[in-house]
């Protein structure tokens, strides 16, 4: 029985190699994207525990320096806020990208796989027809043996 050969079964193999890598990347992004979330989340909780000691602060003797201090770490901190939130901005963009890669990869890998699908329908149909002509050959032969014999 004759053996299947996909002639692009190379393209093929690189399809998968790409997709592979763009999951790769896909993940390094939804990591990037986590790590950025989290140090805003964390800008966030920093701004909230200054905002609760200025108001602890305001509770009992006043100084003055004290409420200066965190004012201005409050202030920062609100700046340092919005540089993290164009840092998960960019992330986003980042992950958005990679995700339109991997969905072309995927798309790619599996025109390829299609193609392969279809030559291996088409190799199964030419094997069959093959066999029905050694059939027919050998039917051939044993009624023309059979009539020689008879004749």
């Amino acid at each position: 029985m004759a053996k299947f050969v996909f002639s692009l079964e190379g393209i093929l193999n690189l399809k998968v190699k790409q997709e592979d890598n763009a999951k790769t990347q896909y993940g390094l992004a939804q990591m990037k994207l986590n790590e950025e979330e989290e140090k805003l989340s964390a800008l966030f909780r920093r701004k909230e525990d200054y905002l609760e000691e200025k108001r602890s602060a305001g509770n009992g003797v006043i100084v003055v320096k004290k409420l200066v201090l965190l004012e201005n770490a409050i202030k920062s901190t609100e700046d340092l806020i919005e540089i993290q939130k164009g840092q998960v901005d960019l992330a986003l963009i980042a992950l958005d990208k990679a995700r339109e890669e991997l969905n072309l990869a995927i798309q790619e890998r599996k025109t390829y796989d299609k193609l392969k699908e279809k030559a291996f329908e088409k190799f199964l149909e030419d094997v069959k027809k093959e066999e029905q002509l050694e059939i027919n050959e050998l039917v051939s032969f044993r009624y023309s043996k059979e009539g020689n014999e008879n004749g």
